[in-house]
């Protein structure tokens, strides 16, 4: 194993896109970037997923996968609210937010991603950052879903910080999500 891949085996990532292979590797110019790629893929020292998207192994994180495949993204919505009891449905697809509304499969995971306008989308606030990946905090999980979806119903508000969403809600500038998280607490 030479230098250049030893880099990437080296790193604590498991999901590379080619940007984060560009700035392990310190190069600069895309045709040598795309050609060592190539090389590495074809002596399978990296295993290509998707155009632009690399493993190391088939021993990756999901996570941290599904949150590689479009940037900026975090990993939100049902995905979250289940795991903290908001929902109780089970979802094999991860949730993700993004700049863009759109379903991918890659290495058969579902990944399904929904638009948050940039002021939210770009704001860290209730946002994890841990092992490679982002991922919201319930509150901001909740939030982003009511954003996106007024109508939602939701099994269980218990656990809700209502302070911290009031908080959070304003990151995305819009009245209507105000009211509507005020009839959720309200409700809950």
């Amino acid at each position: 194993m030479d230098n250049l891949i030893a880099k990437i085996y080296g790193s604590s990532k498991t999901v590379f896109n080619t940007k984060d292979i560009a700035l392990i590797w310190e190069e600069n110019n895309k045709n040598n970037l795309k050609s060592k790629i190539s090389y590495y893929v074809r002596n399978k020292g990296l295993i290509r997923l998707k155009n632009g998207v690399f493993v190391k192994n088939k021993d990756y994180d999901r996570r941290e996968l599904a949150t590689s495949v479009y940037i900026p993204s975090y990993i939100s919505f049902e995905t979250v609210l289940s795991e903290s009891g908001v929902t109780f449905q089970y979802y094999d697809t991860i949730f993700v937010a993004g700049k863009l509304s759109k379903d991918v499969l890659v290495d058969g995971l579902k990944i399904s991603f929904r638009k948050i306008k940039d002021a939210a989308l770009f704001n860290p606030l209730g946002i994890i950052n841990k092992n490679n990946y982002s991922i919201a905090s319930r509150e901001r999980a909740f939030l982003d879903t009511v954003y996106l979806f007024p109508q939602y119903y939701f099994d269980n508000l218990y656990s809700i910080d209502w302070q911290r969403c009031f908080e959070i809600a304003e990151i995305y500038q819009n009245k209507k999500l105000i009211e509507r998280l005020k009839k959720y607490q309200k409700n809950a």
